[in-house]
């Protein structure tokens, strides 16, 4: 399964590579993250429970960058197991590019899923991935671009507004 995707943050280009290299924003934008560890030099592991149509897991997975070159790109692949569940396993090119609205972010990730995963059929597996991209995606730039204007953290409006 292949996904593509772009989305333009509102934010200079070293912000927006800071926060991709960053386990805590990373742990805090992934679906389901209950654990991230590590660094981008020696790679990641993360715990992440997940569910995908009837089968839920819990997945415990190892990423590693390569190709890097700051602040520009990289690629990461990695695998995780969820025991019965199976496996998912893949690679994303990610690359920064200036824009005037702030850094457009690009991605291309190839998939694959195996086990149980795989039996519950493409349809489903394609749907849930593009949703967890989305999310995850969504997260990050509300995560990058903080508050916006009239809004606390919490995301509610603020007294003043």
């Amino acid at each position: 399964m292949e996904l593509t995707g772009t989305r333009t943050i509102a934010a200079d280009r070293e912000t927006v590579w800071t926060h991709l290299n960053d386990p805590e924003t990373l742990c805090a934008c992934i679906p389901g993250c209950e654990e991230l560890t590590g660094n981008p030099d020696d790679g990641f592991d993360a715990v992440v429970k997940q569910k995908v149509g009837p089968v839920r897991a819990t997945f415990k997975g190892h990423v590693e960058l390569s190709n890097v070159n700051a602040p520009e790109s990289y690629t990461l692949a990695g695998e995780g197991k969820g025991g019965v569940a199976g496996f998912a396993k893949g690679r994303a090119d990610v690359k920064l590019t200036e824009v005037p609205e702030g850094t457009e972010l690009s991605y291309v990730v190839d998939a694959k899923v195996g086990g149980k995963l795989a039996q519950l059929g493409n349809r489903l597996i394609d749907g849930t991935a593009r949703k967890l991209s989305d999310e995850f995606f969504d997260r990050f730039k509300a995560r990058v671009e903080g508050p916006t204007e009239g809004e606390d953290d919490g995301g509610e409006p603020s007294p003043a507004a």
